[in-house]
């Protein structure tokens, strides 16, 4: 798909010394975005939805001074960003109810210096290996074009005998990872769905024949590779769909050999969201009725409404059984 391009860019002062700064205000300038400097972004919209549908258009170049990183479980050790928010309106995102009304994108600039608090992560869990997901609050891959700022992190970790990175997109922006020296330390994990999934309720994201075709590319190119198919719904046809794109990756991954991993995640919501969910999309076609569902108590001490037992057990054992008996190179990490 094409490059995300913004209605308007800000760039906060504090980041003007860096050159990535730079190599982004010029890239911006050839699409012809307005660019300002400023240390605070302006959106005034004339109510919650309008101030959200500027928000996804616009980009702050700024600085991420995090010291110390969040643990990342179950996908890794620890999490770090390279930006925050993601041109994508998916609509059953979690972080609809983390980032605000005005959940503008984040570009972190400071490149090397966020290089530096992952060694040092590294360097004080020696001898053992520390790995780090760099997808928790945004898609890398979305924004990469205005900074490089992940092919560089690759060729870190590519260096580094003790750090390994995990990274996860529903973009097929690929190709500037394809031909450098990655040396199996850093593993791409592609978001990945039914038409209908993708279709109806990720927005601005690549299509589904788009990220098949990424990760065959990504494939090619040796890296370590998994899927994460989520969010699992139950819908008219959903048996068949899910067969398709399972038989689908099979098609065009069929001379890759190495192990290919499968993170399974039903569909679930909680009652902010679905409040946040019913202002931004009025008309979604998600299915938010409680009555449908069973209380599931989160990590984060909110409760989530997930399928019932019986539905969620017919999902894993569906799923699971189709990956299984069309990847012997399979591994399924887990199913929540």
């Amino acid at each position: 798909m094409k490059n995300f391009i913004p209605d308007k860019a800000y760039v906060d002062t504090r980041a003007l010394k860096y050159d990535v700064t730079q190599f982004s205000i010029n890239n911006l300038k050839e699409s012809n975005v307005p660019v300002e400097e400023s240390r605070k972004v302006i959106i005034n919209g004339k109510n919650p939805l309008e101030n959200y549908s500027k928000s996804k258009k616009t980009i702050y170049l700024t600085v991420n001074k995090q010291k110390k990183l969040k643990p990342c479980k179950p996908s890794a050790d620890y999490q770090f960003s390279l930006s925050s928010s993601c041109p994508g309106h998916c609509e059953y995102c979690y972080l609809q109810t983390t980032q605000g009304e005005k959940p503008f994108m984040k570009v972190f600039v400071n490149i090397d210096e966020i290089l530096d608090v992952i060694k040092t992560h590294i360097d004080n869990n020696l001898p053992n290996i520390t790995t780090f997901e760099c997808g928790s609050i945004t898609d890398p891959i979305a924004l990469e074009y205005l900074t490089g700022n992940l092919k560089k992190c690759i060729e870190f970790f590519s260096k580094s005998e003790n750090g390994r990175l995990r990274v996860i997109t529903k973009y097929d922006n690929v190709d500037s990872f394809l031909n450098i020296n990655h040396n199996n330390h850093t593993k791409f994990r592609f978001s990945i769905n039914t038409r209908y999934v993708i279709n109806n309720f990720e927005h601005n994201t690549a299509s589904f024949e788009e990220r098949i075709q990424a990760s065959k590319k990504i494939a090619s190119s040796n890296y370590p590779i998994g899927f994460i198919i989520a969010p699992i719904m139950i819908y008219d046809n959903w048996k068949d769909e899910y067969k398709e794109l399972i038989l689908k990756l099979k098609e065009e991954l069929k001379d890759y050999n190495s192990p290919i991993t499968f993170e399974l995640i039903q569909h679930r919501f909680t009652s902010t969201a679905k409040e946040l969910i019913l202002t931004r999309f009025p008309k979604t076609k998600l299915d938010l009725n409680e009555e449908n569902r069973q209380l599931k108590w989160g990590p984060y001490g909110k409760f989530k409404y997930v399928y019932p037992k019986e539905k969620s057990s017919e999902l894993k054992e569906y799923i699971s059984n189709l990956i299984h008996s069309n990847f012997e190179n399979s591994i399924i990490e887990y199913f929540t």
